[in-house]
């Protein structure tokens, strides 16, 4: 296992972290506890001493869990992470209501790295409304939490006003050869690296589709190397390939994965891909837009939508779709984005485009973006989208 600095704090982290999203389940849908059980501790016995959470995970079941994981010693190994869930905060004593019974589910007295869930521009706003600056503050002063942190959802140009907005120690995006020009992406990652944040990565392989199932023109490409790796050995070799990032985390629920990833993370170091091997991944990213049902390039130009249609994500999730053939995983992943639950704002779906063709003129690529929008309708939404709804509510607002 390799180890990278934090910047602010000296921590030597694993460049491997695992991410406690994607537990192996039984099947009822829980967790299966004896195999997670091993899986994480297989991992920090192998060397991975970062370790991911978050409040609505696994259906509120994932911090208590991960308690129980981390009993017997193995807490005293790992930095823990977990993370304020905004969507259900209304109020600066919620903050510290939410931090405490975190700190019980996760049977310790401090967290390693906390981070404010899932910020865009108007939910940080209206975060430092409530005062949760002060909270930070406060936190940390009496031990409760020791690096501060926000993972980050939003638009680019809303990511630097946040970097600047604290003195925090790390921020956590979504990275991965695909999402260069997406959310945070490559600008957001240096700005942030060059203000001396720690950077933790989340989506390296895009919840797995850019490893299961591999397009056979995509297979076509990585046939091609000198030297032979497997999809997801691309991925996140390209990630550590960036000394800007300190950690990747990985969602890993099956024993094989495990071992891949951490085989692949004896040789994370960064900038040791060659040119030709960075133009190969460039390739595989160019192939992947080109067999994409809409050719958006996340640009945002067409936004904002008077309709407060979020378009790219709309056309980001149908690409996804069609390109990865996980039909119930993206209508959730519609859902998710774009109901407005999460980020505690108005609904963005696809069905609120009111044909006004503003987004005509302003896209790049010349896209019939509202015939496209009627696609994402036809395919994303139909008549379960209000169980869907129904089903995400129930998923982060439990307490």
């Amino acid at each position: 296992m390799l180890y990278r600095k934090m910047p602010k704090n000296g921590d030597e982290l694993s460049i491997l972290g695992f991410g406690a999203m994607r537990l192996p389940l039984k099947e009822d849908m829980t967790i299966d506890e004896p195999r997670a059980m091993k899986q994480v501790r297989c991992a920090i016995d192998n060397g991975v001493n970062y370790v991911d959470t978050a409040w609505p995970y696994h259906m509120g079941k994932s911090e208590p869990f991960l308690g129980r994981a981390l009993a017997d010693g193995y807490r005293e190994k790992v930095k823990l992470a977990t993370k304020l869930p905004i969507w259900i905060v209304k109020s600066r004593e919620d903050m510290d209501k939410f931090l405490n019974a975190q700190l019980e589910r996760l049977n310790t007295d401090h967290i390693d790295y906390y981070l404010i869930h899932g910020l865009n521009g108007k939910s940080w706003i209206q975060m430092k409304e409530l005062g949760v600056t002060e909270f930070l503050d406060t936190a940390k002063a009496d031990g409760r939490i020791i690096n501060a942190g926000f993972s980050f959802h939003g638009n680019g140009k809303d990511f630097a006003p946040i970097v600047d907005g604290y003195d925090w120690d790390f921020c956590q995006i979504q990275y991965n050869y695909m999402d260069e020009r997406n959310q945070a992406g490559t600008e957001g990652l240096e700005y942030a690296a060059s203000k001396g944040l720690g950077i933790i990565i989340m989506e390296p392989l895009r919840g797995g589709n850019l490893t299961n199932p591999v397009p056979p023109e995509i297979e076509e490409i990585w046939n091609t190397a000198k030297i032979k790796r497997s999809p997801a050995e691309w991925a996140l070799c390209w990630i550590w390939n960036h000394p800007e990032v300190t950690v990747v985390l990985s969602g890993m629920n099956e024993e094989s994965h495990i071992e891949e990833n951490l085989r692949i993370a004896d040789e994370g170091k960064p900038n040791t891909l060659t040119e030709s091997e960075l133009q190969l991944v460039g390739k595989a990213e160019r192939k992947y837009r080109e067999i994409m049902k809409a050719g958006c390039t996340g640009c945002r130009y067409c936004m904002p939508c008077p309709a407060a249609v979020d378009i790219p994500t709309c056309l980001e999730v149908y690409n996804n779709l069609h390109m990865f053939k996980k039909e119930m995983e993206s209508k959730m992943m519609y859902t998710m984005r774009l109901a407005g639950i999460v980020s505690a704002d108005e609904a963005h779906f696809a069905s609120q485009c009111v044909k006004c063709g503003e987004c005509l003129d302003r896209c790049p690529q010349h896209l019939p973006i509202p015939d496209l929008l009627e696609e994402v309708v036809k395919d994303l939404e139909g008549d379960d989208l209000g169980l869907r709804v129904e089903m995400v509510k129930e998923m982060f607002f439990r307490t």
